[in-house]
């Protein structure tokens, strides 16, 4: 991560040198505060880089920076997995505080339909987090082919780039793993998968 890009750019250089070679001039590149706080905010057009990957000149800032950039590309293409996740941005937020609760409560006073209750506004969880793969990876795959094609960084140095795209896009395969364990747990304690109760 500390591994210098040959041209010197800054991870918000890099993301406005990407979207400006897309042809994207309504984006603004801004820093935010918060550590993993990177994101691309399709309500106000704002790619929103933390301090450290926005003034960092590292491959893996880069990295970052192009991958939010690559989502920004995405929103102006109007690439559909990206419009799906936002629409149920509210859904998996209600489903992961509401539905989980739910389904603890259901566990405690031995009712399955609560339990069956939370589950479905739980799997509203599981559901954004299956769709939010194909975003993150058509992302990740943008940035890796773009940043080479527009000059950004050299292929040579894209490997140190890939290295930490890949190990990114593992912790939403994780997160997604997570989620669907935690409802197999809920549905398997209260019964309602594979057998009888169990206290």
């Amino acid at each position: 991560s500390k591994v210098r890009s040959a041209r010197g750019l800054t991870g918000a250089e890099a993301a406005q040198e990407m979207l400006d070679c897309a042809g994207i001039a309504d984006v603004k590149v801004v820093p935010t505060s918060g550590w993993l706080s990177d994101h691309y905010n399709p309500v106000n057009k704002t790619l929103a880089l933390s301090e450290s990957v926005y003034r960092s000149n590292s491959i893996a800032a880069i990295g970052v920076a192009t991958h939010e950039a690559g989502h920004a590309i995405q929103h102006a293409q109007n690439y559909a997995p990206l419009w799906v996740r936002s629409t149920l941005v509210p859904t998996a937020s209600i489903g992961s505080g509401v539905g989980y609760m739910v389904m603890m409560l259901g566990l405690v006073f031995a009712s399955t339909n609560m339990v069956l209750a939370g589950a479905i506004l739980f799997s509203a969880v599981l559901l954004f987090q299956i769709v939010t793969l194909p975003v993150e990876f058509n992302a990740s795959s943008r940035a890796k082919v773009l940043v080479v094609e527009y000059g950004i960084i050299s292929a040579q140095e894209r490997e140190g780039m890939d290295r930490v795209l890949n190990a990114a896009a593992l912790t939403y395969v994780a997160a997604a793993v997570s989620t669907l364990l935690t409802l197999l747990y809920f549905l398997m304690r209260s019964g309602l998968l594979g057998g009888g109760r169990r206290d």
